[in-house]
């Protein structure tokens, strides 16, 4: 099998992958939108690959999501793999692909921060490791409504045993809150962020936390202005901001996605960011974060990449937090020649979250009709 780079024409067959193994399929303009990355295009990486199948469409793929890093002044790249999938006929291309995205050039590290626990053996024999050594297999979570969690172990019991019955019940999860706008008194020092231009004090933000010296990728306005303009997002993602003495001194961006149809909504932490002298802009941001999460309508908080430094900077909120994961789902492979990785401290910003996560159903569906079921399920279980 001889793996070549994805191109435009190949969304059609890698959409049906996805349909394939019940991964969330993108809208033909949400796979051109991440063609279309400003990092990619700039290093001239290639969007992934795929190998072909008998019939020479797409029968195996791999994504490939670049990303702008800054150590400084000095501008790197590095890439994330997403959407390993392969079909039945194509056994074993997983391996030439996986050997393509990890090996590119141009990239001072490729990784993989989403491994399931199948896959996770895979990523060793292409050089790559588990990492970082104490958190690679660390997801965080804070419980905040228990119902509906209990409501979505039942119904996948149930889904075992009466798959067609409980697939009818079509996102029987949602509540009506996911669509209002929520009125949200933050912490002192916590606000919407709303205004992304290159002047603007997010940006003065960004310039600040480049001097530190440690390894980020960009987070720039115009960076995030390219993420946010995700056409398959159904509900923009939140984003906060820490002040102090009016300047922002930490930001956090969360996304709400539901796992399935059978998972409640969850609210996802896509990034979590501050100044080194802050120490407080991070827990009051988890304040926040909270208190938005029970607004919105989410069964609870989630931070799925961790590093020790992220972890320490978390404060009390280390200590009240339900520990999931349990086996190596970030891997990576370090090129030669690059910098320290002490010098990074990713989050779930740096994986592919932000492009994988399935985005909750959009809202012309019947929302008081899926409460009774919650109810039922609820009382049943």
């Amino acid at each position: 099998m001889v793996p070549r780079e994805l191109t435009p024409d190949d969304y059609p067959a890698v959409q049906a992958l996805h349909r394939l193994v019940g991964w969330p399929a993108r809208s033909a303009a949400g796979w051109r939108w991440l063609y279309d990355n400003p990092a990619r295009l700039e290093a001239k990486a290639a969007a992934g690959w795929v190998t072909d199948g008998p019939d020479g469409q797409p029968a195996a793929h791999v994504g490939n999501l670049v990303q702008r890093f800054w150590l400084g002044d000095q501008v790197l790249y590095g890439a994330t793999g997403f959407s390993v999938i392969v079909a039945p006929g194509a056994r074993g291309a997983s391996r030439v692909l996986l050997e393509a995205f990890s090996h590119q050039p141009g990239m001072f590290a490729t990784w993989v921060f989403n491994a399931n626990r199948r896959s996770q053996p895979l990523y060793h024999r292409h050089g790559m490791v588990a990492w970082p050594e104490q958190t690679h297999a660390l997801k965080l979570s804070w419980i905040l409504s228990p119902l509906p969690l209990l409501a979505g172990r039942a119904l996948r019991a149930a889904g075992r045993i009466a798959p067609h019955t409980i697939a009818a019940l079509d996102e029987p999860l949602l509540n009506a809150r996911l669509w209002e706008t929520p009125r949200i008194t933050f912490p002192i020092g916590v606000s919407l962020l709303t205004e992304l231009t290159d002047d603007s004090p997010f940006a003065r933000f960004w310039k600040t936390l480049q001097n530190e010296g440690r390894l980020l990728a960009d987070r720039s306005p115009a960076m995030l202005r390219w993420r946010l303009a995700d056409p398959d997002i159904t509900i923009p993602p939140l984003l906060l901001a820490h002040r102090r003495d009016g300047a922002v001194t930490g930001y956090a961006m969360a996304q709400m996605a539901k796992g399935n149809s059978l998972e409640p909504p969850v609210l996802e932490i896509i990034d979590l960011e501050a100044l080194a002298d802050d120490s407080e802009a991070i827990p009051t941001l988890m304040d926040g974060l909270k208190l938005a999460a029970r607004a919105m309508g989410a069964a609870k908080l989630r931070l799925q990449t961790m590093t020790p430094q992220g972890l320490s900077r978390l404060g009390r909120h280390a200590n009240v937090t339900r520990r999931e994961g349990g086996w190596g789902h970030c891997h990576v492979r370090f090129a030669q020649g690059a910098p320290d990785p002490a010098l990074w401290s990713p989050t779930p910003y740096d994986g592919d979250y932000a492009a994988c996560l399935r985005p909750l159903p959009l809202q012309n569906r019947s929302v008081a009709r899926r409460g009774r079921v919650l109810a039922t399920v609820t009382a049943r279980a």
